[in-house]
């Protein structure tokens, strides 16, 4: 049966060495903020906002939430990440995703001072990322080589599937974990052989969106498993990308869903804000 890698714990405990360096700042006078811009009111989108402000509020950083209704237009939500680029106090600007239909992401995006991007998605940072000269890196990637790292698992010389190439996740996951010397495979919705390839995993990234998509037969005896999806079951309860119960007998070490991947992402957020306060 497979160990199972608390995110909680481990998110905790990267929190906790936040608030400490933090507290050394304040000592230089220097106070990280976040600001946080949420347009119209999608239920998920306000979850994630709130948790980001407590996590703030935790780790001692200015929390500022800029709540904007949804027929806000291009003009004013880049009007508004202008004046935010230029506040002295704010050093993190996230725009939280996705927006309304109407606004164009990839402009918004472009928007964010780099230095300040602390989502790490703006083309400047992806491609330092990219290199492996970065200032930051994307939440969820970074929590997951975090949650690797708690558990003392060696990554070079591994053979690694990342299932799913979003901008936001799976291209960026399979960068870091190349950058460990993994060799790595990227799966999606046009790859053959998928359930022989991720077979063949040491460890496996499940960053796809579909329920209990990755079954025992896909899964080695002994990898390492780490799902990245967040998603609702037939019943309505919350699940990853993986069929747990079915493949937990089989891997050596498993993420849950809720108590994974998913608090990672809120801690390496503050992470990355911290180190934007360093560079300012």
């Amino acid at each position: 049966m497979a160990t199972i890698i608390n995110g909680k714990e481990v998110a905790a405990k990267v929190r906790e060495e936040v608030r400490q360096e933090c507290v050394r700042l304040g000592e230089m006078g220097i106070t990280p903020g976040l600001a946080v811009i949420i347009v119209g009111d999608d239920p998920a989108s306000r979850v994630y906002v709130n948790n980001k402000k407590k996590a703030c509020e935790e780790v001692g950083f200015i929390s500022e939430e800029y709540a904007l209704p949804a027929e806000t237009t291009q003009e004013e939500l880049l009007a508004l990440i202008d004046r935010l680029n230029s506040k002295p106090d704010i050093d993190g600007i996230l725009c939280q995703l996705p927006l309304p239909k109407h606004l164009d992401e990839k402009a918004v995006i472009h928007a964010i001072d780099p230095s300040k991007d602390v989502d790490a998605f703006h083309p400047s940072n992806v491609g330092k990322i990219m290199i492996g000269d970065y200032d930051f890196l994307p939440c969820t990637p970074a929590g997951v080589m975090e949650l690797i790292h708690s558990a003392g698992i060696e990554v070079s010389g591994k053979n690694c599937v990342v299932i799913g190439r979003s901008n936001i996740v799976g291209k960026p996951m399979a960068m870091l974990l190349l950058h460990e010397n993994a060799t790595v495979t990227i799966c999606h919705s046009r790859t053959r052989n998928l359930k022989e390839i991720c077979a063949a995993a040491d460890i496996l990234v499940a960053a796809v969106g579909k329920p209990k998509f990755v079954t025992a037969d896909m899964v080695k005896d002994g990898a390492v498993v780490l799902d990245v999806g967040i998603n609702r079951d037939e019943n309505g309860k919350l699940c990853g990308d993986v069929d747990f119960d079915a493949v937990a007998p089989k891997a050596s070490f498993i993420t849950p869903v809720p108590g994974g991947v998913g608090p990672m992402t809120i801690a390496m957020l503050m992470k990355n804000t911290l180190k934007a306060a360093t560079l300012h």
